[in-house]
């Protein structure tokens, strides 16, 4: 199987469009990525981690999400290739750069593979547990948000889950805090948006009611649950119910990998 047989359609911006119309794109398209173009040209990507931490640095001041432009927050992480390029040369490629497949014929971008269409295309056997992350970051419902953020970005994950005690008591992804970034620029007077920011806890931004899936879920019922639900991870619990790992989209491309 080769790319273009599972390659979608890009979503992309302009890199003078703002972050706040790039935000209201992912919501509508259930993404967290797109392309950035200029009079034709491929820029790079812009995601949903670009947008977080683009929004909760303070060197941008108070302005709004609606004044801060595309072209603000684009990385490259993404990976050039072939329409005719292997599906397992591809994932091998996204394993290793963390980033997604931008396919280009005549220097004309003609699709783009993404985990998305990676899980779609998915026959991988085994179960949740041979391949989750074992001892995932947690926080807890009291914490900053912006401590949460700080370890999102430092260690380059997109969810931590929320415990209390031993309990699994929700989640919250790079998208929750995002949202959250941008309605405090949109909403909160800037004198006092630091301030305010500092105060905001985990428990006002996170999702409850978490859904899981077992150490022996077989793998491709997670894929099909995290495209289902649109969820980028899934934490993982033991017969007793208690967390024992993170499964991901990234992880069960890197079990497909390996």
């Amino acid at each position: 199987m080769e790319v273009k047989d599972i390659m979608t359609e890009p979503l992309m911006v302009d890199k003078s469009d703002t972050i706040s119309h790039a935000l209201d794109i992912m919501e509508k398209k259930g993404t967290r990525r797109l392309l950035v173009k200029h009079d034709g040209d491929l820029l790079g990507i812009l995601t949903m981690r670009n947008l977080t931490k683009e929004l909760g640095t303070r060197k941008k001041g108070s302005k709004p999400a609606s004044s801060l432009h595309v072209a603000t927050a684009i990385s490259d992480n993404y990976i050039r290739v072939l329409p005719d390029t292997k599906v397992t040369d591809a994932i091998t490629l996204m394993e290793k750069n963390g980033g997604v497949i931008v396919v280009v014929e005549n220097d004309q971008i003609v699709g783009w593979v993404t985990p998305n269409e990676i899980l779609q295309n998915n026959n991988l056997q085994g179960f949740a547990g041979e391949i989750m992350q074992k001892n995932p970051i947690v926080a807890g419902p009291a914490d900053r948000v912006s401590h949460v953020r700080r370890m999102m970005l430092d260690n380059n994950i997109g969810r931590i889950p929320i415990v209390e005690g031993d309990r699994l008591v929700g989640i919250v992804t790079e998208k929750d805090i995002a949202k959250a970034m941008r309605s405090f620029r949109d909403l909160v007077e800037g004198s006092k948006q630091e301030s305010r920011i500092k105060n905001l806890i985990v428990e006002d931004i996170m999702k409850m009611g978490v859904k899981t899936v077992y150490t022996n879920t077989p793998t491709t019922d997670v894929a099909k649950m995290m495209l289902d639900e649109n969820f980028g991870g899934m934490p993982v619990v033991n017969l007793e119910g208690q967390m024992v790992g993170l499964i991901t989209r990234r992880s069960i491309i890197k079990g497909m990998v390996e």
